[in-house]
């Protein structure tokens, strides 16, 4: 079995600047085997303005040489590039993905409506909620090179899906951080001393040096957030339920929460499946 990777790559053509495809590059570089990837071309109608008025939603074969074609060519990576012109955005980039075989999928997070909090479309949360493989939410201006990468878990929990879930988060971070020779470090936030992590099972099952363990009390989005500005950590894994049923229509209101205090790349992982 292969084990080269197959990063799915979400564009939007309304933008000439795609910084979701400039971080698959990047990270393709670093792979051994080079991964092979998908760009994916699509327009989410609930942030574009999709009247015939709109210039933007027009795009030539120039524009397509010069934003996709060309920095992949001299980047030497093999691709494919796959236009949808599905309403359903993030059920399209899931179906793509899905028969593509990704192992991962990048998307840009776009830009807070106001201060520093993001509202993404409700299509973005199912896309981070239901994907069948990590989701990397790349943040305009971010590093290019990855130095620390801090995982947020939650060792509290003794469900079977949530040990799961820290299971993926720690595997997906460690292997991050070994593929951009970073140092890694996990976060665990805490609300009251009743429900204070073990410590110790942090350290056997992360097998890292006490000094990239941090136990912090406080809600998660914001002892995260402290973290991540205190070590200058360049990207966060965090996790997201895979919910069923009622529950699954609903926003991960602690991946929200997180995601807007933040300010670096996100990666989203879930519980449904194996990192």
């Amino acid at each position: 079995m292969s084990n080269q990777e197959r990063i799915f790559v979400v564009v939007n053509p309304t933008l000439n600047e795609h910084v979701a495809l400039q971080r698959a590059i990047i990270t393709a570089k670093l792979l051994n085997p080079r991964p092979l990837i998908c760009v994916f071309v699509a327009i989410d109608p609930d942030t574009v303005d999709t009247d015939a008025s709109n210039d933007k939603i027009y795009r030539n074969t120039d524009w397509f040489e010069e934003q996709i074609h060309g920095p992949l060519r001299a980047a030497g990576i093999d691709y494919k590039i796959e236009v949808s012109w599905s309403h359903n955005w993030q059920k399209s980039i899931m179906k793509s993905a899905e028969q593509f075989g990704a192992t991962r999928i990048l998307i840009r997070a776009g830009e807070p409506v106001a201060s520093r909090r993001f509202s993404f479309a409700e299509s973005k949360w199912e896309l981070l909620k239901r994907a069948n493989c990590p989701v990397l939410v790349v943040r305009d201006g971010a590093a290019e090179q990855r130095k620390v990468v801090l995982a947020a878990v939650n060792f509290q929990a003794s469900r079977k899906h949530q040990e799961i879930l820290n299971e993926n988060i720690i595997s997906r971070g460690r292997a991050l951080a070994e593929s951009y020779s970073a140092d890694f470090h996990v976060a665990n936030a805490y609300i009251d001393s009743m429900l204070y992590p073990d410590r110790g099972r942090l350290l056997r099952e992360t097998d890292l040096d006490p000094d990239k363990i941090h136990v912090v009390k406080g809600y998660t989005d914001e002892a995260i957030a402290k973290v991540a500005k205190d070590i200058s950590a360049d990207v966060v894994i965090i996790g997201t339920l895979g919910q069923t049923g009622q529950a699954k229509t609903r926003r991960g209101n602690t991946a929200e929460r997180v995601i807007s205090a933040l300010d670096v790349d996100v990666v989203v992982v879930n519980s449904e499946y194996e990192s």
